[in-house]
């Protein structure tokens, strides 16, 4: 019987070096393309929008068309002037190691399946463990598709060891700078707004202490149950770390849960700035990482740590009679019983080729060199008197707004100026950089993770920066 997928050994190869080729191009030549790619939705009916096609067409014609209509209709986030969101630098090595997971189509999920997956999750989760002094013997944790995955699940286990099955009295607390991911946690977990409290920030954009403590003592007043404070390890819109200290001391002897979103900053723990900024990071109870964030891996790999892996698999484990043959012994692992999927891909595996070939010396050296960047674009800021630094460098994100000495521009005038900077820079496609609202005000915003942008790609979109504000300016005047 014919193959119904049949494709013979030559084309396989021919295919898959076609692409391996396609891939190594990009990386090589990825300076010299445009970062910023816009298209409506009109257009991208216009090239995609058609039925499913009864028969089939060439391999290489569909990746032709692959190739000149979906590749350049998306952004490019790992290009070394991508500054906006929080950019993807990936490796080479992860890329060719997700290809190896894929295409050997290896299930993550029980230990039965692939021994050897499941033991590379342990082992590099141990990694982990170590990096940020959680304790490797008790604690655990499973790699999920990124950080929103990993908070939901850090929130499920907290909700069930600190509330059991009634919740219906249970707060939470978090800053209004945590990530959009926890509210979104939060709400699925079926919590109601009025068992959320949003604690205000301090002009530094960390959690008010003051603030906190007050919403608490005033949900013990009411007869409420607070169980849970989320930390953040490096906020999304300004890299700012909340004083993780002196919220572990409050959960001590508050009895309450302590969950650290370290899904942007934590990895710069590897660096010796980074670790300084991080101090307490290790007294959470769970902390999420985002290795495709600044471990610099492809999509999809986020992380959730734990102080007791029996926390996870309390929570998680379910046994049904289909997988009543494939339960092994403790020390056998199945991470379908760790978090909320069942089948799981081979995160772990770009994780540990990339680590193990490049050495987390090369990690190290990478982060630092980012936060040092950052630095230096601050001093040039602050040295220009065009630019105004509304957030100081913090773990590689900076932000700023055009305000020059001499005009005086007041505020609404000042954000619409930013605003339209913005705007004309992503329009040129020459560099993504995008605005954000910090105390009321527009402002420019950089996250520089990729070690591959240099001072010099920096001072070039300032530049062009200068240029187009000079034009609005001149247009403002007419």
């Amino acid at each position: 019987m014919k193959p119904f997928f049949d494709l013979s050994v030559e084309e396989m190869k021919s295919y898959g070096y076609n692409i391996v080729d396609i891939i190594v191009t990009h990386f090589e030549n990825i300076e010299s393309k445009k970062p910023v790619t816009k298209a409506s939705r009109k257009e991208m009916d216009t090239i995609f929008l058609q039925e499913a096609p009864e028969k089939g067409m060439p391999a290489d014609e569909v990746l032709n068309f692959v190739m000149e209509n979906v590749i350049p209709n998306s952004n490019i986030s790992s290009h070394p002037k991508a500054f906006s969101f929080v950019p993807g630098p990936s490796n080479f090595i992860s890329a060719m190691s997700d290809s190896l997971a894929t295409g050997f189509n290896i299930f993550s999920g029980g230990w039965i399946v692939s021994p050897s997956a499941a033991e590379l999750e342990i082992v590099t989760l141990n990694w982990l463990l170590k990096m940020f002094n959680f304790p490797v013997t008790k604690g655990g944790g499973i790699f999920t598709s990124g950080g929103s995955m990993a908070n939901l699940t850090a929130l499920v286990t907290a909700r069930r060891i600190k509330c059991g099955d009634d919740f219906s009295d249970a707060i939470i607390y978090l800053s209004d700078q945590a990530h959009s991911s926890n509210i979104k946690a939060i709400r699925v977990l079926g919590f109601k707004k009025e068992q959320i409290r949003i604690i205000p920030t301090d002009l530094e954009f960390k959690l008010s202490i003051n603030k906190l403590k007050n919403e608490i003592a005033k949900d013990r007043l009411k007869g409420k149950k607070p169980f849970c404070i989320i930390a953040s390890a490096g906020t999304t819109n300004t890299g700012t770390v909340d004083p993780l200290d002196v919220l572990a001391d409050i959960c001590e002897k508050e009895d309450l849960w302590f969950h650290i979103d370290g899904a942007y900053g934590g990895a710069a723990i590897l660096s010796e700035k980074g670790s300084k900024v991080l101090q307490g990071i290790e007294r959470a109870d769970s902390l999420t990482v985002d290795p495709h964030k600044w471990f610099f891996q492809p999509y999809e790999i986020g992380c959730l740590l734990v102080k007791d892996a029996s926390w996870l698999s309390n929570t998680f484990s379910e046994k049904p009679e289909y997988l009543r043959d494939i339960e092994g012994n403790e020390s056998e692992i199945n991470f379908y019983d760790y978090g909320i999927q069942l089948t799981r891909r081979f995160r772990a595996l770009k994780f540990y080729m990339s680590i193990k070939t490049y050495g987390l010396e090369t990690f190290k050296e990478a982060i630092s060199y980012n936060i040092d960047l950052a630095e230096k674009t601050e001093d040039i800021l602050r040295q220009s008197k065009n630019w105004e630094v509304v957030s100081p460098a913090t773990l590689a994100i900076i932000n700023f707004r055009y305000n020059p000495l001499d005009l005086n521009l007041y505020d609404k005038k000042l954000d619409k100026l930013n605003q339209e900077i913005s705007s004309r820079v992503v329009a040129s496609k020459e560099a993504f950089l995008v605005t954000t609202i910090l105390q009321n005000q527009i402002v420019i915003r950089m996250c520089l993770i990729n070690p591959n942008t240099t001072l010099d790609h920096i001072k070039d979109t300032l530049d062009q920066c200068d240029q187009f504000a000079n034009e609005v300016l001149a247009e403002w005047k007419k």
